[in-house]
């Protein structure tokens, strides 16, 4: 039957905290890898791809056809595994039209003169609203930005994949302090999720365990987030939670794995482009605090 709910399976990278999602079309077979990852080691910059392994077989078990990765932003906190995907089974890559705007930020700050700022590097840009198909199943994408000026969820029947826009209910909400984030916009984007039924189920991008709780979740509903999100529950202001977020977020320290994370996943997964000697290199700008300058000058 077409737009039937999809079938969800949730797999969780521990290291990074980030939950991947393999969804598919009970009808067709046919499915889509959100937000994979790969094993990335910053201490030695080695690269492993178990964890995309991982979602790969259980799709052969399955008998799926991935047709999809979908990225609900350039994130960074992992690398994305979305290449190893394509280059397997030949999905398309797509996420958020505005990860323009993400690389334009982005460039200058790593001088990534061989980045393109027209968002090429993806297979699809989409856009606000915007419908596709994965098998029968229909999906509405829903720009979310906040986090990031890129940040969408996918809605696929009653599941809506919400990217870094909310976390459980007992942990709350996103930080919205990267370049081009913004507390305003992460809570209109977020009163735009919780304007669904309140029946819709949300489906997190990370868990971290919120103090008193001992095994990591990712499902909730609106109605619980309605009802019981530390950061954004009923009742809380825009004014309110602009003020709780700038001040939580002046006190955060950077994702271990932000620099590398960023660099590889504004090229949609790639790395920059190896040198003459064939290795991929990474950046790590370094910024001088006052009275520091002559020590690394």
């Amino acid at each position: 039957m077409p737009d039937s709910s999809p079938t969800i399976r949730a797999f969780f990278d521990e290291p990074t905290n980030t939950v991947s999602y393999l969804v598919s079309d009970p009808a067709t077979r046919v499915a889509a890898v959100i937000d994979p990852v790969l094993d990335y080691d910053h201490r030695d910059g080695s690269v492993d791809v178990a964890s995309v392994d991982a979602i790969l077989a259980a799709a052969r078990a399955e008998g799926l056809t991935i047709a999809w990765v979908l990225e609900t932003h350039a994130h960074a906190d992992h690398l994305s595994g979305a290449p190893y995907i394509k280059a397997k089974t030949g999905a398309k890559v797509g996420i958020g039209e505005h990860i323009k705007d993400v690389q334009r930020i982005f460039r200058p700050m790593f001088n990534a003169d061989d980045l393109r700022t027209d968002g090429s590097d993806f297979d699809h840009l989409f856009a606000d609203g915007e419908t596709f198909r994965i098998g029968e199943l229909s999906v509405e994408v829903l720009h979310t930005p906040g986090h990031t000026p890129a940040d969408i969820a996918y809605k696929i029947g009653d599941a809506v994949f919400v990217g870094d826009t909310l976390f459980m209910p007992d942990y709350g909400t996103a930080r919205a302090d990267f370049p081009g984030g913004d507390a305003h916009q992460l809570y209109r984007s977020i009163q735009k999720l919780l304007a669904l039924p309140p029946q819709t189920r949300l489906f997190m991008c990370h868990d971290y365990k919120a103090p008193g709780r001992a095994s990591y979740a990712w499902e909730t509903t609106v109605r619980q987030q309605r009802d019981g999100n530390v950061h954004l529950r009923n009742g809380v202001t825009e004014a309110e939670f602009v003020a709780m977020r700038t001040a939580r977020d002046a006190t955060l320290k950077a994702p271990t794995l932000l620099l590398p994370s960023i660099q590889v996943n504004i090229r949609a997964g790639h790395f920059p482009k190896a040198q003459h000697n064939g290795v991929h290199y990474l950046l790590l700008p370094v910024h001088a605090k006052p009275g520091a300058e002559t020590g690394i000058s």
